[in-house]
């Protein structure tokens, strides 16, 4: 069980950081801090179970630093003692009173559990949501706990960093900062369970089968998940194709959110109403917004919450970093290298030390004058952080790459007419997202969005456009939008676009090289998306395909801050799948989550790049 929920929680690395931490730690915290647990009732009679960390020396007032959470806030009882409390392992010495708090439905809270619940505007009498429940606890605290200052402060990663962002909405007076991490947005557009109405179906269904057991009263472990034969995640998937087989075989009908994404298959009330960013106006706290480069599972969040508040409120205060990171591991890792990649030196330190512990201390102690731009970011191919007035950064320029004749990729537009490349999608053959063979029951290969492309350059399914080798660097900063004009034997089909960065045939092996890399001609992953392309005009409305008619798809890819160097090459990847991170598509206009075998066909996939239907993607480059 112990290691099950190890894997599953990955998505709260947080919970894994506690599972990680040494007595040694736990020790300092029984040592400085006293720990009361309560039970605080909400507007709604309904009452959170919170636990209250507070510094045993009394001589002064505390800032309240709070973390709200459906992953547990064990260990339960006040003699048991947590070894990470804050945002870092630096925020312990600094003295804060560290606030854990069970959501409500969940683990030792009472009250019903409802995923990304909605916010209610101009709630009424009882009304209840995410925002109310952070307000009502903030008011419980100041007013309950001896010796703090009346100043709070929040934070959470991933699904924590959801009940974060939400807490700053209608704000309590006393709510000053906030810092959300890998905050969870929007689950059908960008964030975790899809990607453009393209389902995750390895990452929820190892996340759900778990986490969305009901809990039909209070309790400090959940049950196990169900049993089941496991061979590697891409055969298991396969075999579980239609995705209805998973339900029938294993889940039996049992996990009740995963029921609820079989039945609400577009972008209807369901998905709307769950999207925050429809509700990020008139921010009151200071924000800082952190997600990582390559965070596969809500790198959409950090960069479009961010974004959608410097949009609605020109005179906001918040800001924004983007590191090198995966998801959540700014929380515990060193962040000097991933994969096969050094970055220089010591990022996630950098970060800890001197942008996050100097926020929350300018803002909840007054302590320190705070010296932060708008956005620190960390450009990934030349291993440097940046820091700019907002982001993308002012300065940049709009520069397409046109997809050409015999695999190439340059700045103009073909000037030939039915030129295409061609493939075979053929949906229980599907190119896998990784080319690690990974256990179907771990959550997923964590580095393979910086994974070399080699493996998948040789499918006969996946084209691939390359620039001659670069003259000068070329710098990428900010989104990505790929104009792809495909046609299809089909009536459906997903795109998958990659954009990689080409390291010269004689780049140098690194020194030392235990893992006997050759970087001469790796393909390094820079960035990727996903669209199931009957929502290609409209998430809400599908549309099918007009077979072997020529139809424009655009895909908007996430930011990324990348230095593509001299001699390198620009690679543009073209497939219709990503398996089994995402389902597979049957290539037929369907109801995929009810779909039968007979729905799924191979088909015929034409990528064009002629005069009439010129196929490119844009870069915004920065000078």
């Amino acid at each position: 069980m112990k290691s099950f929920r190890i894997k599953i929680l990955l998505t709260s690395v947080f919970i894994l950081f506690i599972v990680q931490c040494t007595q040694s730690q736990q020790d300092y915290v029984k040592d400085n801090y006293d720990k009361k647990e309560y039970m605080i009732e909400m507007r709604d009679g309904v009452k959170l179970f919170t636990a209250v960390y507070s510094p045993k020396d009394k001589s002064k007032q505390y800032p309240i630093i709070m973390m709200r959470t459906p992953y547990s806030s064990s260990p339960y009882g006040e003699d048991k003692y947590s070894g990470f409390l804050g945002p870092s392992i630096n925020f312990l010495k600094e003295k804060f009173i560290f606030v854990i708090q069970d959501v409500r439905g969940r683990y030792m809270s009472e009250g019903e559990f409802n995923n990304m619940r909605p916010f209610i505007p101009n709630k009424k009498e009882k009304q209840i949501d995410e925002s109310s429940d952070t307000y009502d606890t903030i008011e419980w605290l100041i007013n309950n706990i001896e010796n703090n200052n009346k100043k709070v402060g929040l934070w959470g990663n991933s699904y924590p960093g959801f009940y974060t962002i939400m807490g700053c909405i209608d704000a309590h007076p006393n709510l000053v900062c906030a810092s959300p991490q890998a905050p969870i947005s929007d689950w059908f557009v960008g964030d975790d369970m899809h990607h453009n109405g393209a389902f995750s179906v390895l990452m929820s269904f190892n996340f759900f089968k778990y986490f969305g057991q009901p809990r039909p009263t209070p309790l400090t472990k959940y049950p196990t998940p169900p049993e089941y034969d496991s061979p590697d995640a891409y055969n298991f998937f396969r075999d579980h194709t239609p995705i209805k087989k998973l339900n029938d075989e294993i889940l039996k009908n049992e996990i009740p959110f995963w029921d609820t994404m079989m039945s609400h298959g577009t972008y209807d009330y369901y998905w709307k109403s769950r999207s925050n960013l429809q509700h990020l106006k008139n921010i009151k706290p200071a924000i800082l917004i952190v997600g990582g480069w390559y965070d596969a599972e809500d790198l959409y969040g950090a960069l479009h919450i961010y974004k959608t508040i410097e949009e609605n409120d020109k005179s906001n205060n918040s800001r924004l970093v983007m590191g090198p990171w995966t998801h959540g591991s700014w929380i515990w890792a060193k962040g000097d290298s991933l994969s096969d990649f050094y970055f220089g030196g010591n990022t996630a330190d950098y970060y800890r030390n001197e942008i996050l512990l100097p926020f929350f201390k300018h803002y909840l102690k007054s302590e320190g004058e705070l010296k932060l731009n708008d956005a620190y970011v960390f450009d990934t191919g030349k291993n440097e952080w940046s820091n700019f007035d907002t982001w993308p950064p002012k300065g940049i320029n709009e520069v397409k790459y046109y997809f050409q004749e015999e695999k190439k990729l340059n700045n103009t537009i073909a000037d030939k007419t039915n030129s295409y490349s061609e493939y075979i999608s053929d949906p229980f053959n599907p190119v896998p997202y990784t080319a690690k063979f990974i256990d179907s029951k771990a959550f997923y290969n964590r580095i393979h969005l910086i994974e070399d492309q080699r493996y998948f350059s040789t499918r006969p399914d996946v084209l691939t456009f390359t620039t001659e080798p670069l003259i000068e660097d070329v710098t990428i900063a900010g989104p990505i939008v790929a104009d792809l004009f495909v046609s299809t034997t089909g009536t459906d089909a997903d795109f998958v676009v990659k954009v990689i960065d080409v390291y010269p045939d004689n780049e140098k092996d690194p020194d030392p090289n235990p893992k006997e890399v050759k970087m001469g001609g790796y393909e390094r992953l820079v960035r990727t998306e996903i669209m199931r392309a009957k929502f290609r005009n409209s998430y809400e409305k599908p549309e099918p395909f007009i077979p072997n008619k020529v139809t424009e798809v655009k895909i908007n890819l996430n930011d990324a801050f990348h230095t593509f160097k001299a001699g390198h090459k620009i690679m543009i990847q073209v497939s219709s799948s990503y398996f089994p991170f995402f389902d597979v598509n049957p290539n037929t206009f369907c109801d995929i989550y009810k779909a039968d075998k007979d729905k799924f066909i191979k088909a015929s996939i034409k990528i064009y790049h002629s005069k009439d239907y010129p196929s490119s993607v844009l870069f915004r480059v920065f000078n």
